[in-house]
């Protein structure tokens, strides 16, 4: 039986689990105006009635994604689950309310730094998202971004590691947050609460490695997992030799995710 088939074979033990930029959402200039691939909710819609869970797991604040994605809107939705800043966040469409720790001081303090080390380094222009419990540096509306993130990469490195957090890298961006949750951490809460027989997981950027190593033990549990990665075009990724599946970016995602819902469709409507 191949891992697709084992879903269609028991979708009620069966979690999926999704990156949401550059899995749901496409990498755009402005983070704040990356909204979910219509087709790729729409399918979620028709395919998370048939699964034991189904959750997007990101680095962004969970409200904010659940705003992007148009999440809030339940029909078919209605079990879903977000979990935000790599999992400390948790929002759950049953109660549309996100549960999360306070923000630590250490990233207050870093916030206020930025724009100082930022102008410092010769790119006051780089683009300071504020992520709640996490504040990242981004690059991509520079003239040459991935120099720009060279630049940047020690000086942020530096400040994070005075402050008693970590940096997460991504594409053309610089996170930095506090340590101790990760996307690893995440699987492994959902796998650990709902005790799956298959997993499937999509993600396509650096800060997704960790989920794909909480994945691969899965699988050596003995547990069916499936790893899927929406690829860029020319892009160059250390998920690409570990994936199952590679799909052609957001559009091949939501091409992938129509498809599961026609065929879990056709195998019947969930109990």
């Amino acid at each position: 039986m191949d891992k697709i088939e084992a879903v269609l074979a028991a979708p009620d033990r069966t979690v999926l689990a999704l990156d949401f930029d550059g899995t749901l959402s496409p990498i755009v200039p402005d983070p704040e105006r990356a909204y979910a691939h219509p087709a790729s909710i729409a399918a979620l819609r028709r395919i998370a009635p048939h699964l034991l869970q189904v959750a997007v797991i990101t680095g962004r604040p969970a409200s904010q994604a659940v705003a992007l994605g148009g999440l809030a809107d339940g029909a078919g939705l209605e079990h879903l689950v977000v979990m935000g800043q790599y999992g400390v966040e948790v929002w759950e469409a049953a109660t549309g309310q996100v549960v999360a720790p306070p923000v630590p001081d250490a990233v207050v303090a870093v916030k206020a730094a930025l724009p100082a080390l930022l102008a410092a380094a010769g790119h006051p222009e780089a683009w300071v998202e504020d992520k709640g419990r996490a504040v990242a540096v981004h690059t991509r509306r520079l003239a040459d971004p991935e120099g720009a993130l060279a630049d940047l990469a020690a000086p942020v490195a530096a400040l994070a590691h005075d402050h008693g957090l970590r940096v997460e890298p991504g594409k053309n961006v610089l996170e930095i947050r506090a340590g101790g949750f990760d996307k690893g951490d995440a699987v492994r809460a959902l796998a650990a609460r709902l005790d799956p027989a298959t997993f499937v997981y999509a993600g396509d950027d650096l800060g997704d490695i960790a989920a794909y190593d909480a994945v691969a033990a899965l699988r050596e549990q003995g547990r069916t997992t499936l790893l899927v990665f929406p690829r860029m075009p020319g892009e160059d990724s250390p998920l690409a030799e570990r994936a199952d599946i590679i799909l052609a970016g957001t559009d091949g995602m939501a091409e992938w995710l129509t498809a599961l819902a026609d065929r879990l469709g056709a195998a019947g409507t969930p109990s």
